[in-house]
């Protein structure tokens, strides 16, 4: 029962929004219904539930290792969605908010799915409900990118489900009964048919891939993570990718149960690093400062597939890197979404001096530059450290050396653009006393909280968190 209050919460929640008659207080709705979710996560994750072999849903070691993060972001994002929805008077929110919680929901559902069918289902569910948050601002260029993360999106979900079913029929051609629960699966194991295993991985990798947003999967990000506002960019890079990464984390378990572990491995790696070397390109030519955060996504992306590559030592980085990635992500997006609406414009060209027109956004979307580029204190930099050490403790020493490259140039790319954007003289447009920008606290403290939070993991991090990711690594790769 706990594990369905997770998504029964949120989704009533949603529910009480469509039919909320205010706009002016339906936002609320979102700290509310995200603590009770971030208590729930909390308290499961202190008395971790019971967990039945044969389970479609449960809060099992994986849950409990990624889905707290996600439920943390959400609460901080729903806080600043306070602020932002009254700054956004002139549009309704109804939808705004009710899809926000429907995802919240959706996301605790697609973390918990232990049933392929099921993790396909919430996972496209995901995407249908995300699609008018991206369209929030009704411009052209704000439908374009909804339709093309919706239809890239959905082609992804697409090769997803013909994984599964090849997964299903690999365990037919070996004897099993076609169960898609990941316990079943992974207890065949070796009699699971080689090449429809192989076929499965190769699908399913791509298609959730897609989701994670991995090079060369990744042309909806930079028009969905351009035109979303703030709070739905935070989402989709800290919340959204993650489910997708934890269902790849899951098929590989079963890949490596089959006795294919070192072509999942490799395969992770390729696609990794070169999800990083197409993001180091790109930021080194973008000139707008939002598409330079869904490159940056891109690498991160990167990471983590290298990280879920590397064996044992480097999954743990991995999911430590979730978490780090989680909360740097949310507070660039959340101070980039303030600089935005401050400038009126996107793009270098059309943006400099916002360290004179909003100085405090800009001290934090400077600040979590320096954190997403893993410059210590912040946990980033801990986080792929733990990464880099797998590399070199597992003999990859070319993957180390060109995880280092990527990491350089995409710290040149991003100082290059966040610098141009918070120096020099304000332009015209940001200026003007019509379009003044008030930097209040609702939307200072929460990005500011997520930062101090990232410090606080690097430096601190919680004993029952490396423990709940040292578990969530025992059932993804027992024998490693």
């Amino acid at each position: 029962m706990k594990p369905l209050l997770l998504i029964l919460v949120p989704l009533a929640g949603a529910a009480v929004a469509a039919v909320w008659p205010a706009n002016r207080t339906r936002p609320w709705l979102l700290p509310l219904v995200g603590l009770v979710h971030l208590a729930l996560c909390l308290w499961m994750t202190v008395s971790p539930p019971d967990v039945s072999p044969g389970a479609w849903l449960a809060f099992d070691p994986l849950a409990r290792a990624v889905l707290p993060a996600v439920s943390l972001l959400f609460l901080i994002c729903a806080a600043y969605g306070v602020a932002y929805l009254r700054v956004r008077a002139e549009r309704p929110n109804r939808v705004f908010v009710s899809m926000l919680l429907a995802i919240l929901g959706l996301l605790s559902a697609g973390h918990q799915a232990r049933h392929l069918g099921l993790l396909w289902i919430a996972t496209e569910a995901v995407t249908l409900a995300a699609v008018p948050m991206l369209h929030f601002n009704g411009t052209p260029r704000a439908f374009e990118a909804a339709w093309k993360y919706l239809l890239v999106g959905g082609t992804g979900i697409a090769l997803s489900l013909l994984g599964s079913f090849c997964l299903g029929y690999a365990s037919l051609h070996g004897g099993g009964r076609g169960d898609l629960t990941l316990a079943a699966l992974t207890a065949q194991g070796a009699s699971l048919s080689r090449p429809w295993v192989l076929t499965a991985w190769v699908l399913l990798l791509v298609g959730y891939g897609t989701k994670m947003g991995l090079a060369p999967m990744h042309t909806w990000k930079p028009d969905a993570y351009g035109e979303a506002p703030g709070i739905m960019g935070a989402i989709l890079a800290g919340g959204i990718t993650t489910v997708a990464f934890t269902a790849i984390l899951r098929v590989r378990s079963v890949v490596v149960a089959a006795g294919q572990g070192a072509i999942t491995d490799r395969t992770l790696l390729i696609v990794g690093l070169f999800s990083m070397l197409v993001a180091a390109v790109f930021l080194l030519g973008t000139r707008d400062f939002k598409r330079m955060l869904a490159y940056s996504s891109i690498e991160h992306m990167g990471i983590l597939c290298i990280g879920a590559g590397l064996g044992t030592a480097g999954m743990l980085g991995a999911l430590f890197h979730v978490w780090n990635n989680s909360l740097t992500k949310g507070a660039l997006f959340l101070s980039a979404g303030n600089i935005h609406r401050a400038a009126g414009a996107r793009t270098v060209d059309e943006v400099s001096g916002m360290a004179m027109v909003t100085p405090r956004s800009a001290g934090i979307f400077i600040a979590g530059l320096f954190a997403v580029t893993a410059l210590p204190p912040f946990g980033p930099f801990f986080s792929e450290l733990q990464v880099l050490r797998a590399a070199f403790e597992t003999g990859h020493s070319a993957t180390a050396a060109i995880f280092l490259a990527c990491l350089l140039f995409a710290f040149f790319g991003l100082t290059r653009l966040a610098f141009a954007i918070v120096d020099g003289r304000p332009r015209m447009a940001a200026k003007a006393p019509g379009k003044r920008f008030a930097e209040t606290p609702g939307l200072i403290i929460p990005p500011l909280v997520l930062l101090a939070l990232s410090c606080w993991l690097g430096l601190a991090t919680p004993e029952i968190l490396r423990n709940a990711w040292s578990a969530a690594v025992s059932l993804l790769a027992p024998g490693q």
